[in-house]
């Protein structure tokens, strides 16, 4: 819930960017309590943005649902809730700089005509002048390598022409893609620092060109753990993940804890979730997280 009273402004602000197409698991948890307590534990600021960019996708009734949860199990973040579905004007006019200079084109591609490229556009639209109607949009990458330093994950490098190849920032249906929104929104709310699952580690390359071509500031970053099922599938909304329920608040934030690497004490067992909250922030370790990109989660139990 929105705190009652603001914080004094201070130079961390870190974010929790939820995405409305289920409703938040354990994995989802993992990402909003390390993102929390890495704001709170040095007084920062905690933002929550609701990533609803994909209509088709959303689920009815989640986005009410995720805000309902973050509640129950303590969380509070500063002002308003942002809805990445208001700032499309900004989206826009970003595209269109792209676009007038020469840094971004129309892609009529197909899904059939990509098959066996293993994911890396091979720049058959790249000067062929298509049409912006009824085409996606790519970004033109250079033929560089981008590397950046992350805070559990170490060192990550990426040669954005070999390893990704132009991206899409908006796809044929109109829909604005999420590298391209991520970055924006993240600048326009004055992020220093990002926390998020380490399936996004490959994008982040991808973002740092898109600073780098609108002059933004490159924030810290910090990537989880995984969570791995037993069947060794990630957790998510997507499959078959158990959505987060209010009577286990106060256990599976323990068990997030854990799965971060903290150590609460046996004195928080049964203890209010504010009160797991609380006691977290004032003993928050971040060089304690598992330098690993996956954790198994039965070994969490």
């Amino acid at each position: 819930m929105p705190s009652s009273v603001s914080p004094k402004p201070a130079r961390y602000i870190g974010r929790f960017a939820p995405t409305p197409s289920g409703y938040l698991h354990f994995g989802s948890l993992i990402a909003a309590l390390a993102s929390y307590l890495d704001a709170r534990s040095v007084g920062g600021r905690w933002l929550l943005r609701m990533e609803d960019l994909d209509p088709p996708r959303e689920m009815p009734g989640a986005q009410r649902a995720i805000v309902d949860t973050l509640q129950g199990y303590g969380f509070e973040w500063d002002g308003e809730m942002v809805r990445q579905s208001e700032r499309h004007a900004a989206y826009s006019a970003a595209i269109e700089r792209l676009l007038d200079e020469g840094l971004a084109y129309a892609c009529t591609c197909s899904r059939k005509q990509l098959e066996g490229h293993h994911g890396l556009y091979p720049g058959f639209c790249r000067d062929a002048g298509h049409s912006l109607r009824e085409a996606a949009i790519r970004l033109r990458v250079p033929d560089r390598e981008y590397a950046f330093s992350d805070r559990v994950q170490g060192e990550f490098r990426q040669h954005l022409g070999r390893e990704a190849g132009d991206f899409v920032i908006r796809r044929r249906d109109g829909l604005i893609a999420y590298q391209l929104a991520v970055v924006l929104d993240d600048a326009w709310q004055g992020v220093t620092d990002v926390v998020r699952g380490a399936d996004l580690l490959d994008s982040t390359p991808r973002q740092l060109y898109l600073q780098e071509l609108f002059g933004l500031s490159q924030p810290r970053y910090l990537h989880l753990p995984l969570i791995i099922q037993p069947d060794g599938h990630k957790l998510g909304k997507s499959y078959r993940s158990p959505p987060l329920q209010p009577h286990e608040a106060s256990p599976l934030l323990l068990r997030a804890l854990r799965a971060l690497g903290q150590q609460p004490p046996a004195e928080l067992d049964g203890a209010l979730p504010r009160e797991i909250l609380a006691w977290a922030s004032a003993h928050w370790d971040a060089g304690k997280i598992p330098h690993v990109h996956t954790l198994a989660e039965a070994q969490l139990r």
